[in-house]
């Protein structure tokens, strides 16, 4: 309890952090619909999130390491606030993705911040708690912030002014904390070539996920509009992918822990297949069909990032696991990048139900490219634990894995 007490500034300002930057993301969505915007500009603006994200990743421990923490994380949160609130000044594609870019920045800066102060005050012995607490305030903050697009009117200056006063909000906690600021990390080196040469499946992998990923959060709002869903119904069609992702996390950890990761990688892509194709069919059969549609697939395609990183550094020394980490992100960030642009245009060509065709034949390509694998090598003689990792920074890896003993 000690613990949770002298975290939770920290764990505030992202609960408030995720409510405000998920729900930009929808909400954009929706009023580009509104504003005229075509699905490819749409599409423009899920990637240019991810674009920020990806220089955040990489700017911000250089930052923080510059100016320190607090300062740090006052900057990426005016910038979010500043992307936030000139939405409804500039009614223009183009400048929202630079807005959009700016939201990216910030979410990528704060969770670095955050993640590098949680990893200065973690011990093994609390690591296990602390990172349960994070995950569930991660999880909790971007549930609440899918929900909030039920009740975010599309295309309002009060619907943006409401998310950048939140992300205004995240300020407080870590401001007004007592607690002493941690010594500055070491910037991880970003090596890409790191990942490929210890596993080409876990780079194949987690940019699996990010299609998945990436794509439905970014243009699944554009999807649910089209097959006839509600604002509000919207919300719960976004929160349903998230809460089945959340609950697969238990069961196929303990997969992946007793059986070949590369079996269960395999698995999970196979029953992706059918998760995509039920989506497809339920499509005209009513809102509660399409629910479950959408939590049955974040049941299958949530933990592929996880298990693929779980893969990764089985073949990883204690040394390089950091590095790894930050080369993994890296690759999630590249298929962010491409994947929500690329899915609004097929949506544009060929109607709503190419967003899931797309998604599913990026898994027949892992499933492929992962029988393949298996023949060329066996398996790991050692295995890490399997964790859940969130998407967050390049960071993510000093505190999801343990320290090496001395």
């Amino acid at each position: 309890m000690r613990m949770l007490i002298s975290f939770a500034a920290l764990f505030l300002s992202i609960f408030l952090l995720q409510i405000s930057t998920g729900g930009v993301g929808p909400l954009d969505v929706l009023s580009g619909s509104v504003l005229g915007f075509s699905n490819n500009q749409i599409g423009l603006l899920g990637s240019a999130h991810y674009l920020g994200f990806f220089i955040g990743c990489w700017w911000a421990p250089r930052l923080m390491g510059t100016i320190g923490h607090s300062r740090a994380f006052a900057a990426f949160t005016a910038t979010g606030a500043i992307g936030l609130l000139a939405h409804m000044l500039v009614l223009d594609p183009h400048a929202w993705a630079l807005m959009r870019v700016a939201s990216g920045l910030s979410v990528a800066g704060c969770y670095t911040v955050v993640e590098a102060w949680l990893q200065s005050k973690v011990t093994n012995a609390t690591r296990g708690r602390t990172m349960g607490s994070y995950r569930m305030v991660d999880m909790g903050g971007s549930l609440a912030a899918q929900m909030l697009i039920g009740i975010l009117e599309p295309a309002s200056y009060v619907s943006y002014n409401l998310l950048a006063l939140l992300c205004c909000a995240t300020l407080l906690p870590i401001t007004l904390s007592r607690a002493k600021q941690p010594e500055t990390p070491n910037a991880p080196r970003l090596n890409p070539g790191l990942a490929w040469s210890k596993s080409p499946l876990a780079v194949a992998g987690v940019m699996v996920a990010a299609v998945s990923s990436a794509s439905f959060r970014m243009v699944g709002p554009l999807y649910g509009a089209q097959v006839g869903l509600r604002a509000d119904q919207i919300a719960f069609f976004l929160s349903a992918f998230v809460l089945g992702g959340a609950i697969a996390q238990l069961p196929v950890g303990w997969l992946a822990d007793r059986y070949d990761r590369r079996w269960v990688l395999i698995g999970m892509s196979i029953a992706a297949l059918p998760a995509c194709g039920v989506t497809i069919a339920v499509s005209g059969f009513g809102t509660v069909a399409v629910m479950s549609a959408a939590f049955f697939f974040g049941l299958m395609t949530f933990p592929i990032y996880s298990i693929s990183a779980a893969h990764a550094h089985d073949w990883t020394e204690d040394h390089q696991r950091v590095e790894l980490s930050a080369a993994l992100m890296f690759f999630f960030a590249a298929g962010a990048i491409v994947a929500p642009w690329l899915t609004s245009a097929l949506i544009t060509l060929y109607g709503p139900t190419a967003l899931f065709v797309f998604i599913a034949a990026a898994h027949l390509i892992l499933v492929i490219f992962g029988l393949i694998r298996m023949r060329r090598r066996p398996s790991s003689g050692t295995r890490q634990p399997y964790v859940w990792v969130p998407r967050t920074t390049f960071l993510v890896g000093r505190i999801f894995r343990k320290s090496p003993k001395p």
